[in-house]
Order: C-alpha cells, then structure tokens, then sequence
C-alpha cells in the first residue's frame, strides 16, 4: 500500500491509499527521462486528489494552504517513495520543474477551475509527448487560459505564465516563442513568433475555487 501520510507536527494523518506502484517506485533508479517524467506527474495530480478527496467537502484547496501555522496540503500532505518521503511543493518545484520541460505545468493540477485539464488516464513514457502536446494544446485553446486581441496585440494569459515564467524563458519574447506553437489561432502564433517585443501582456485573474468537473480523455 502507498503512504501518503503527513510528516509535519501539524499534517494531517491520512489513511493508507492503494496507490503501491507510486509509493514502491525507486526515485533514484536511473530510467529514462520520459519515464521519469510521466511517474512524476502522475504522483503529483494522485497525491493532490487524494489530499483533496480526503478535505471534503472543500471549495478550494487554498482553504488547506495555511501561510504560517496549522496544515499546508502543498508542504505537509507527503508521499513516500522508496525510502524518501516528497511533498507537493517538492515535486513540482525541486523534480518537475527541474527536468527543463515547462509543458509540465499544463499537465500537473492543483483542483481548481484555473488549473489544466486532468486527464482520466495516466501519462505514460510512449505516450509522454503525445499527451503533453494535446495537453497544451487544450490549455491555450480555453478562454480561460489565453486570449489575443490581433487589434490591440495583447495576450491574456494564465497566470501560470507570470508565476513561473523562468521555465519558459529568460524574458517576454522567449516566453511568447515557446508557447507559441500551441496557440489556437494563427494570428496568435504569427504575433508570438514574429515580433513578440511589441506584443502587450497581462495575466488572467486564477479561479481557485474547486474543479468539481469530470477528468477529460
């Protein structure tokens, strides 16, 4: 059985959950990236489910992210693997974001309405790229992750964008040429392309409140 289990004076004690091929997983085997990556990402959204399965009913996981004092889901809610417990925070910010693959964002969720899809099945090292493409691919297509005024040039985007800009570039106009290929309209992709220097942009307002939506194919 996994253990997904609190490690801090102040986490919650959870129950044993039947994830053992998460929780029996060597992090220090060498394998390859894909594979890596796809077991990374899968632990990220199982363990964030579970954390919020376990609060409910919440309306938002922010009401489980305490700043200073008592229970925080992203830092006390842990994993164990092999011998090595890994809290939410750790795997994004010290595994995922590590590997140099920014489409990670667009594949790990946090239960909010902002976040990206959550697919119904797992990522997989044959099928990594594929789903990470689609992934994207579905994120930008949403107005409510990215919007262009060709009349105004200006780009809306995620506020995912803005939080972790680095891992898609040192600056706007890198950050525009990377996202680029997966923008839903071909005057999006020419403007991010072609002259993103002169491109204006701001960041959507994220809507914290809880995905109660079905996962997606």
């Amino acid at each position: 059985m996994a253990a997904i289990k609190g490690g801090h004076a102040n986490a919650r004690s959870l129950p044993r959950t039947p994830l053992p091929r998460l929780s029996h997983a060597n992090a220090h085997l060498n394998a390859h990236d894909e594979a890596r990556l796809a077991f990374w990402i899968n632990a990220y959204n199982a363990v964030t489910v579970r954390g919020i399965l376990h609060e409910s009913p919440a309306a938002s996981i922010r009401n489980h992210t305490a700043k200073v004092f008592g229970y925080n889901i992203w830092k006390d809610l842990l994993l164990n693997v092999g011998s090595t417990d890994y809290s939410l925070n750790q795997i994004e910010h010290d595994v995922l974001r590590k590997t140099g693959e920014p489409r990670n964002h667009f594949a790990i969720v946090c239960a909010s309405r902002s976040c990206p899809r959550l697919l119904n099945n797992a990522y997989t090292a044959d099928q990594l790229e594929t789903q990470l493409t689609l992934n994207t691919n579905a994120f930008f297509a949403s107005g409510n992750h990215f919007r262009y005024d060709p009349t105004q040039r200006t780009f809306q985007l995620s506020s995912i964008l803005e939080w972790f800009g680095e891992d898609f570039g040192p600056d706007q106009s890198a950050r525009l040429r990377t996202i680029a290929p997966y923008l839903p309209s071909r005057e999006a992709y020419d403007a991010a392309t072609t002259a993103p220097a002169s491109v204006a942009v701001t960041y959507l307002a994220y809507d914290w409140r809880l995905n109660d939506q079905s996962p997606h194919q």
